[in-house]
């Protein structure tokens, strides 16, 4: 008897692993057909392009100016702390938005007022040490 229970409970896991692992494959036959298929427009650009290199098109395309000197120039460092500022206030209206719904949502006024104070009070903390460095001015 006992025998005969291992041995059903074995083939009943069989099943199970064989359905678990069937649902793999098909995940994997599809990111193959992708893979596939990627390859093939590939393939097929590569075939069909015109190749004609000739001493213009193997220059460097600077909007439309030949490029003249080093290849390295220096760039001045507060042009990505205004870009980082601006990351920040774009991070803070993303936030703005579903805060403004759950606020009107009923129950969670008060705790979604106090979790937006709390956040624009980082907000400000970073902007009053840009400003106090000197990173607002612009010269």
């Amino acid at each position: 008897m006992r025998e005969t229970l291992g041995d059903s409970t074995a083939a009943a896991a069989h099943v199970i692993a064989a359905g678990y692992f069937q649902s793999y494959s098909v995940v994997g036959l599809l990111a193959l057909v992708g893979v596939l298929f990627v390859a093939v427009a590939f393939g097929a650009g590569r075939l069909l392009r015109p190749v004609v290199p000739t001493p213009e098109k193997l220059l460097t395309y600077e909007c439309g100016v030949d490029p003249v000197g080093e290849g390295w120039a220096h760039t001045q460092v507060r042009y990505y702390v205004y870009a980082f500022l601006y990351v920040i206030f774009a991070v803070d209206s993303i936030f703005l938005f579903p805060w403004a719904t759950v606020f009107a949502a009923p129950g969670y006024g008060a705790t979604t007022l106090v979790e937006m104070f709390v956040f624009l009070g980082f907000l400000a903390v970073g902007l009053l040490y840009a400003y106090k460095k000197g990173v607002l001015t612009w010269t």
